[in-house]
């Protein structure tokens, strides 16, 4: 049986994918899956049976380079060594804890070093197991700190699909069928993007100011009274890989610095390397009053963190012995010890720096194609790159049917990325920071490959 003898090698398809053994295992899955979960075509899904590196063996034998690292779960690469060895330990010594009763020592280790690699002054945390809980945490710690209910959200948001995260998000297609069970009193305002500016922004030729601009305005409405933060990704995964306008987040800070609003950064996608700094806000030099992080914080298991300033996260009362915000699994020992593994090694092995210098390369070939092939716009930072397709350049109509026949072009031959956006016309790639530039480069001309023969 075909087994995985690195984690740098390039694609062997010996069997068109999806393969048998998949096919066979996608039946299976719709009787005891509900409907909704995983999506099944022709063309849909491949089942993994091993991950390494940047690579992923499925169950028929075939070897794809992963564009997406998981998620963006991998980014010092699948099945990290040193981060199962640590596992492997702490699996030995403990395997669970008394989270806000009893809690394992190693959490102490794993806040403090929080405290360290995020931002100054974002120093105290909640821990939690997933993003989405992170966004919750924040959520209640904005409640708590500002007073207000109410949450500025933008176009094209994503930050979950619980309940509270989902009262953030912008795509009816999330929304709709929970809409009227969705209690936090929100004010929707325009994302600036620079290549598709959403309404009221499209005729203004400084997207970024107008949208401030927007918002200041409707801060001084009847229903900005009831507002007390804004959540914000720093750069738009799921909603398209969408940077905005330089100065924007800047212009965030100053405006809930002046308004005395609470200012969130959902950071559980770009976090810990993956545009080629710690945080994607970095670029920008702006710090938040909260960052949500996850994804990437272990690279193997479901953890996350709300970090905050000392002033914001003081708003939560002092614990009388029965907490208001808690889990079963908070400060799991397991999970501390994969962050902190994953944390070390993402700057012993200088991944960030390498996130920004190969990720420059792939910009730069990537970047050849605007114009062309149906490619309206290529975006990112770091290891965080969006190619935009489109009908037409001129127009920048979103093309997803195209986007998503060009991910089954490459799936076919062994590159394993997706089409998102709020259109699904976004071809979206965040592979690990280790992947070799051997499988970087294999990559981008499969991609130039399919683009071209579509």
């Amino acid at each position: 049986m075909t087994a995985l003898s690195s984690g740098d090698q390039l694609p062997q398809i010996v069997v068109a994918p999806p393969g048998p053994r998949s096919r066979q295992l996608a039946q299976e899955l719709r009787k005891y899956e509900a409907p909704n979960i995983t999506f099944i075509s022709e063309d849909f899904p491949v089942f993994w049976r091993e991950a390494l590196g940047a690579n992923v063996l499925d169950v028929d034998g075939n070897i794809y380079i992963d564009l997406t690292a998981g998620f963006g779960v991998a980014a010092a690469g699948h099945r990290n060594t040193a981060v199962s060895e640590t596992l492997r330990q702490q699996l030995s010594r403990l395997q669970h804890g008394l989270g806000d009763v009893h809690p394992p020592h190693i959490k102490v280790k794993l806040l403090k070093r929080l405290s360290q690699i995020a931002p100054p002054p974002l120093t105290r945390s909640i821990l939690a197991s997933s993003g989405a809980e992170a966004v919750e945490a924040a959520l209640k710690t904005a409640r708590l700190a500002s007073g207000r209910p109410g949450v500025i959200r933008f176009s094209g948001a994503y930050h979950g699909l619980t309940y509270g995260a989902l009262s953030l998000a912008d795509r009816d297609h999330f929304r709709a069928p929970f809409e009227d069970q969705l209690g936090i009193p929100t004010l929707r305002a325009p994302f600036p993007d620079p290549f598709r500016p959403p309404e009221p922004l499209k005729d203004e030729s400084d997207v970024g100011r107008a949208a401030l601009e927007w918002l200041d305005l409707r801060l001084d409405s009847a229903q900005g009274e009831t507002i007390g933060a804004i959540i914000v990704e720093p750069i738009q995964g799921r909603g398209g890989v969408v940077v905005p306008s330089d100065g924007f987040l800047t212009g965030l800070r100053e405006l809930s610095d002046r308004r005395g609003l609470t200012l969130i950064f959902d950071e559980i996608l770009t976090g810990f390397g993956r545009t080629g700094r710690w945080f994607a806000c970095e670029h920008e030099v702006v710090v938040p009053d909260i960052l949500c992080v996850g994804k990437a914080l272990t690279g193997i298991l479901p953890f996350s963190a709300c970090i905050g300033r000392p002033a914001t996260m003081d708003a939560w009362p002092v614990s009388s012995g029965e907490a208001i915000h808690t889990s079963t699994f908070l400060g799991h020992p397991l999970g501390c010890a994969a962050a902190l593994a994953q944390i070390e090694h993402i700057k012993a092995r200088r991944l960030i720096a390498r996130s920004a210098r190969i990720g420059e390369i792939a910009f730069r070939e990537l970047g050849e194609l605007r114009g062309q092939f149906g490619v309206g716009d290529v975006r990112g930072r770091g290891l965080l790159i969006g190619l935009d397709i489109v009908t037409d350049a001129g127009a920048r109509e979103p093309d997803p049917q195209r986007a998503q026949a060009i991910v089954n072009c490459a799936l076919r031959q062994g590159l394993l990325f997706t089409a998102g956006g709020t259109h699904g016309n976004v071809l979206t790639l965040t592979p690990p920071l280790n992947i070799s530039e051997e499988q970087l480069g294999f990559s981008i001309q499969l991609i130039k490959d399919c683009l071209a023969a579509d």
